[in-house]
C-alpha cells in the first residue's frame, strides 16, 4: 500500500493538472453533450476512460519510452487526432440535421459517440508519456509496485471522470440557450469546437529525449 502522504499529493496534483481551460478530450464531451445531451455523451466519457486505461497500462509497459525515442510514431498518431477531429469538426457544420434525429438508432449512436471518445483519447500521445513521466513520482519501490500503480490509476479515471461529467454539463446547460437560436448554429458552433480541439493538438509540441 502506498503512503497516505504520497497519495495526498497526487490526489493534489492531478487536481492542478485538470484546473486548466478545457482540452481536446473536454471540448469534445462539450459538443456531444450540446447535441446529444449528459446521458448520451457519457458514452463518449466511457470511450475517453477506456482510452486513458489502455494508455496507463503502455505507459506501465515501457510505451512511453518508445514514443519518446520516436519521432515518426509520435507524429503519426499526433496528426492522425488531428486529422479525426477536423473530420468530426468538418460534419458538423455542414450538417442540417437536429440533434434529436440522430437518435433514430439509439444502439449505432451509442457506439459511435464511445468510438470518438476512444479515437480522441488514444490519438494524443502525449497522454501516455504523461503517464509514464508522472506515475513514477508517487511509487514506494520499497512496497509493491502493482497495486500502486492501480490506485494511481483509478484515482486518475476517477478524476477525470467527474471533471468529464462537469463539462457535459455546462454543454448541456449551453444547449438550452443555444437550441433557442438555431439547430444550425448549434451544429456550427459544435462543429467549431471540434476543429478547435484539433487545433490545441496540433499545437502541442513535444521535445524527444534521445
Amino acid at each position: 500500500m502506498m503512503p497516505m502522504e504520497s497519495y495526498l499529493v497526487y490526489l493534489a496534483a492531478v487536481a492542478v493538472f485538470f484546473a486548466t481551460p478545457p482540452d481536446t478530450s473536454q471540448l469534445l464531451i462539450i459538443s456531444n453533450s450540446v447535441r446529444h445531451g449528459l446521458r448520451r455523451s457519457a458514452y463518449t466519457i466511457a470511450g475517453d476512460l477506456t482510452a486513458n486505461s489502455l494508455q496507463m497500462a503502455g505507459a506501465a509497459f515501457g510505451l512511453a519510452a518508445i514514443i519518446a525515442t520516436s519521432a515518426n510514431a509520435f507524429i503519426l498518431i499526433k496528426w492522425f487526432g488531428v486529422a479525426y477531429l477536423v473530420w468530426i469538426g468538418v460534419q458538423l457544420i455542414v450538417s442540417k440535421g437536429k440533434p434529436h434525429e440522430v437518435m433514430a438508432n439509439p444502439s449505432g449512436q451509442s457506439l459511435r459517440l464511445f468510438r470518438q471518445g476512444f479515437v480522441t483519447s488514444m490519438a494524443n500521445p502525449f497522454a501516455v508519456v504523461f503517464f509514464g513521466a508522472l506515475f513514477p513520482q508517487f511509487i514506494d519501490p520499497t512496497v509493491p509496485v502493482l497495486p500502486q500503480l492501480f490506485i494511481l490509476g483509478v484515482t486518475y479515471l476517477v478524476v477525470d471522470g467527474v471533471i468529464l461529467m462537469l463539462w457535459g454539463w455546462v454543454g448541456v446547460r449551453a444547449a438550452k440557450v443555444l437550441q433557442r437560436i438555431s439547430f444550425g448554429l448549434v451544429n456550427k458552433i459544435c462543429g467549431g469546437l471540434m476543429i478547435g480541439a484539433a487545433a490545441l493538438l496540433a499545437s502541442k509540441d513535444f521535445e524527444l529525449q534521445r
